[in-house]
């Protein structure tokens, strides 16, 4: 614990005043909520510096989450002005923040925001929020079997709603173009609030004090100082709930600009294609309804770099009879095309060891990496990655005579499965691991003739069979056919996993043609597969048809 934490006969840590007590002093209570590596605790120290340096007693607790991800560490700050402690008393400051009595609360991620509003420590007649709208996905969302993603536009309401004031923009930018962590940005974010009784110079003079990384901190401080001021001068950061009550104004991002309120980490795919492409473009363009062009394209690129560029091409060769199927050109007929595009994409690039090798030694991945831990030219990288591919997986890569014989063989079995049995770790930055990734992406030249292929290619083309043939009749439910893909991802135990799932659904679709909403039957069976993983959802579902 930092700071002064003194003994008093009476407490005198108060909520909210009410009018009969108004003159009675209480403290300034903020709660900092922040995931591991962000400074939050340094965030804490210099308010706890700020306090003690401008007459103020000030302490400091944390109570940290059970990881990173699964929640975040909370640091609580008091602070009680001394000029307002009687004669021979002492404030009472306490442990952790009490919902209904926390004056600012500051979150390094929009989920963090969302968990100080879970839990009651954001009040509308008291809480300044100050919250980043970047997204860092907790574990539920990442391992959840469907787009488990919780509404960002939801949370950013919430907070609108919630707070007395309310400050949001992506603060996590910022920081990286400061080349640190987020806490001084927010930092400079709750100077420019006016919440705490301090100047800016007072603010900017704890970081000098601090000593460590001064003129970079202070960057990141003028940084998020002058987003949040400029959108309070321009009215965009929400105030009073006067004020909320009306138009909600855009969220001030990045340079004081309105830009959306959540950035998209995803990298889009480019607009243009490049010359290998061009002959399969034109092809595209002239065959295909320009509605759909978009998703074709990223379709194209995909399977491109996948395979190679006759593979692009068979992504369209395999489209072309669901396209003859169409009864018109009208948005049902469309969507239906457009869904089946995008789909079919994903199940052609199908994730096997090959494609796993190739990710992991691309130069832009090094790059990435490299980015990511801000690596200094005078430090060396080291990447481990963890390995365990079965038999299965090995089985899928080989030429499918041999494919077939090793998973049939207790020889191969009882051979391969003494090198498969455990995993094992191997250095991609390391001359030995990179060459041993790259040997097995080569495998790629291969894939045409492997047992995975031979096996995705006829399990595409019967899923394909059955849009054509509802296109014209039942689209709404081709629609969902088509949208039912969705459960075949991964490799491994998540691909078995997914690909049973799909067969039972599929193999109820003879019954769900003959009633009138079947479509929206199937869109429920897909819903109760990916709610989760022991199946029993889906087998309730699968029981009423």
């Amino acid at each position: 614990m930092n700071g002064h934490h003194v003994q008093a006969q009476a407490a005198m840590h108060a909520a909210q005043p009410s009018a009969a007590a108004a003159a009675t002093p209480r403290a300034i209570t903020i709660a900092i909520l922040a995931m591991g590596g962000e400074g939050g605790g340094v965030l804490a120290d210099w308010l706890v510096d700020l306090a003690e340096h401008n007459g103020y007693l000030a302490q400091t607790t944390s109570v940290p989450g059970v990881a990173q991800r699964t929640g975040a560490t909370v640091y609580y700050v008091e602070m009680f002005r001394e000029a307002d402690v009687p004669e021979g008393q002492a404030p009472v400051m306490a442990l952790g923040p009490v919902p209904g009595e926390v004056d600012i609360v500051i979150a390094s991620e929009l989920m963090e925001a969302g968990r100080a509003l879970q839990r009651g420590l954001v009040s509308e007649d008291r809480t300044t929020l100050i919250a980043s709208t970047h997204r860092v996905y907790s574990m539920t969302e990442r391992t959840a079997m469907g787009d488990d993603r919780v509404d960002s536009a939801a949370l950013l309401e919430g907070g609108r709603a919630a707070a007395r004031r309310f400050v949001a923009a992506d603060f996590s930018r910022m920081a990286e173009d400061a080349g640190g962590p987020i806490s001084p940005v927010l930092y400079g974010a709750l100077a420019a609030t006016d919440a705490l009784p301090f100047s800016r110079e007072q603010f900017e003079e704890a970081i000098r004090r601090g000593g460590v990384g001064v003129q970079a901190s202070l960057r990141a401080f003028a940084a998020g100082f002058d987003v949040a001021a400029n959108a309070a001068r321009s009215g965009a950061v929400m105030d009073e709930k006067t004020v909320r009550r009306g138009a909600s104004p855009a969220m001030p991002q990045h340079g004081g600009a309105v830009l959306p309120a959540v950035r998209d980490d995803r990298r889009s795919l480019p607009d243009a294609v490049g010359p290998r492409l061009a002959a399969v473009h034109e092809r595209m363009a002239r065959e295909f309804p320009e509605e759909c062009h978009a998703v074709l394209r990223a379709g194209l690129i995909r399977a491109a770099d996948y395979q190679d560029v006759a593979y692009a091409g068979e992504y369209l060769d395999r489209l072309r009879p669901v396209l003859d199927a169409l009864p018109d050109r009208g948005a049902e007929s469309l969507d239906v095309l457009s869904e089946t595009a995008r789909h079919l994409a994903l199940w052609m690039t199908y994730e096997d060891v090959a494609r796993v090798a190739d990710l992991k030694t691309r130069g832009a991945r090094f790059a990435r990496v490299a980015a990511e831990v801000r690596l200094a030219p005078s430090q060396q990288l080291e990447i481990n990655e963890f390995m365990h591919p079965r038999l299965e997986e090995l089985a899928d890569a080989m030429p499918a005579s041999l494919g077939r014989w090793m998973m049939r063989s207790r020889l191969a079995r009882a051979c391969v499965g003494a090198f498969t049995r455990k995993g094992r770790v191997v250095r991609t930055s390391s001359l030995g691991g990179y060459l041993l990734l790259y040997m097995v992406a080569a495998l790629r030249g291969m894939r045409r003739r492997s047992l995975r292929y031979q096996v995705e290619r006829e399990r595409m083309a019967s899923w394909l069979r059955e849009i054509a043939a509802l296109a014209a009749s039942r689209p709404e439910l081709a629609l969902e056919v088509a949208r039912a893909q969705r459960l075949i991802k991964g490799y491994g135990d998540t691909h078995v996993r997914g690909w049973g799932n799909f067969q039972r659904i599929m193999g109820v679709l003879p019954a769900l043609k003959t009633s009138s909403d079947g479509h929206l039957r199937l869109q429920a069976l897909v819903k109760a597969a990916l709610s989760d993983d022991t199946g029993r959802a889906l087998e309730q579902k699968l029981a009423a048809i």
